[in-house]
């Protein structure tokens, strides 16, 4: 009973966030994901670790345990880093912040879909050489799970269409890589290309491209939680709130779902940038470990993420309207003006003022077939 009534509150939220919001979303200015924070105690091992990615410093700072614990509520120095993929400035950066003392082990090497857990992700152009080095690394004991790469067609190209050698089927190969302090998703395409949602500098070591999406394992008693989204940032909800798992095989084998298992899954994108998008999912069946007391500033680990906005004072008064509770505007460590919110999903924002950046975002979304 309790479930069903959880599912009919879906469906209302879904109704309320696909047909009345979506006519009345703030017009924010909000990108994409700019950058994922992560914690760690180990910045340089951090730095070189991303380099092999294509992220390269672009900035770094220092924090006094006073201006963290004004910032971030952490009472402990720290010097930050921020980290750019090749010439992408709009989205799918990362700061780095070396705690000189870590306040918890944080969420670490966890079950997938751990409440609490995150994962970011990228576009490369062998998925299969990276599992083959997370698998080496597994055998020597590191802890990195790979899953089994899985190819599949999410955008259903495919559908309605006789494929074979020559009519080559269009898709993505996508697996999921749970470590100790970050977990990634990696995904190639085939037969398809999406401008603006990936790219790839030739320089790269791995040949991986900045972060285009990030996913948020979540507990939450009402998908409403997650509305301020939409009316309070100005993200757009992709569709529908939909119940998937184990039918759908990308998700079954990136999760590791067993048989019987099933999760809600509800996405969000700015209006102003394809890339940078969210996505919740929420155990239906089959419960998994809470780590959410851990998913906080001051672990390691993926701790917060940022966004900017030329329009920083409108998103601090809508927060407030609706019942979080925004830090003062300020400036960071960066000399940004910005803010921190925690949401009640248990999910920690920075919003950043900034008006423009020099890689022009793409805002819409387009397919262009290829012939591999």
């Amino acid at each position: 009973m309790k479930m069903q009534k959880f599912f009919l509150s879906w469906l209302l939220v879904g109704f309320f966030f696909t047909s009345r919001a979506q006519d009345s979303i703030p017009a924010t200015g909000i990108s994409g994901v700019y950058e994922v924070v992560v914690g760690t105690n180990q910045a340089s091992a951090a730095i070189q670790y991303f380099g092999e990615f294509g992220f390269q410093v672009v900035d770094s700072a220092r924090l006094t345990a006073v201006q963290a614990a004004s910032l971030y509520q952490v009472p402990v120095a720290a010097r930050v880093y921020r980290l750019q993929n090749g010439k992408i400035d709009s989205h799918g950066l990362l700061r780095i912040i070396e705690w000189e003392r870590l306040l918890g082990p944080g969420v670490g090497y966890a079950v997938p879909e751990t409440v609490g857990q995150r994962l970011s992700v990228m576009l490369t152009k062998d998925i299969i050489r990276l599992t083959d080095i997370y698998q080496l690394l597994r055998t020597k004991q590191e802890k990195w799970l790979p899953t089994v790469p899985v190819f599949d067609d999410p955008l259903r190209i495919n559908s309605g269409t006789e494929t074979g050698f020559y009519k080559r089927p269009v898709g993505v190969r996508e697996n999921a890589v749970y470590g100790e302090f970050f977990n990634h998703v990696f995904f190639q395409r085939y037969g398809y290309t999406i401008p603006g949602y990936g790219t790839i500098d030739p320089a790269t070591p791995l040949q991986t491209s900045e972060f285009t999406h990030h996913d948020f394992c979540i507990k939450v008693d009402s998908m409403r939680q997650l509305m301020y989204l939409q009316t309070a940032f100005g993200l757009k909800a992709e569709r529908l709130p939909v119940v998937d798992g184990d039918n759908n095989k990308g998700p079954k084998a990136t999760f590791l779902m067993p048989d019987g298992y099933s999760h809600y899954y509800q996405g969000f994108v700015s209006p102003n940038n394809i890339c940078g998008k969210l996505k919740f999912f929420m155990a239906v069946r089959g419960d998994k470990p809470d780590a959410s007391a851990r998913q906080r500033l001051g672990e390691p680990g993926i701790t917060m993420h940022t966004f900017y906005t030329p329009r920083l004072q409108l998103i601090h008064e809508l927060v407030k309207r609706h019942g979080l509770q925004p830090t003062t505007i300020t400036t960071n460590e960066f000399g940004e003006l910005s803010f921190v919110v925690r949401g009640p999903e248990g999910a920690t924002w920075q919003l950043i003022d900034k008006k423009r950046t020099n890689h022009q975002p793409v805002t819409i979304l387009s397919t262009q077939f290829t012939k591999d």
